[in-house]
């Protein structure tokens, strides 16, 4: 059944890891990020993590087409249980010191890891257009 982009947004924001799809000359390419969440935007930001570079395909594709997609899912071996929530997006990328401050505030509050090592690199904001989610049955909000 479809979802209603306000419970998009609840199950969305609930989970921990997206899985962002862009396209650049060389097609399409999905990687999966940590984000927060404000309203209708999408954050994240290149960390410290290991990377072979600061330049990352996502980025670059961004800059190329700045639409892009962003999925959350849940699985589970009760097929009633299922859903996903699919936000189509504008991406926009900044260097901007007070940019990256404020984005390495809003992921902190929902990751551990960024409280001791902010995130130092571009931040992408995604302005979502649409919402679009499927659910196997309603949300039992009575649980």
């Amino acid at each position: 059944m479809k979802i209603h982009a306000a419970e998009c947004r609840r199950r969305f924001s609930a989970q921990q890891v997206a899985r962002l799809a862009t396209s650049g000359p060389d097609g399409p390419h999905v990687v999966p990020i940590v984000f927060a969440l404000e309203s209708d935007t999408i954050v994240f930001a290149v960390d410290h993590k290991p990377k072979t570079t600061r330049r990352l395909k996502r980025l670059s594709n961004l800059e190329h087409d700045s639409r892009c997609t962003v999925l959350v899912d849940h699985y589970d071996d009760d097929w009633s249980q299922l859903w996903w929530v699919r936000a189509d997006a504008i991406g926009t990328i900044s260097d901007e010191p007070a940019d990256i401050e404020w984005a390495a505030r809003l992921l902190a509050r929902r990751y551990e890891q960024y409280v001791a090592v902010p995130p130092q690199g571009p931040v992408v904001r995604l302005q979502v257009q649409r919402w679009s989610g499927w659910a196997a049955r309603p949300l039992d909000h009575s649980a």
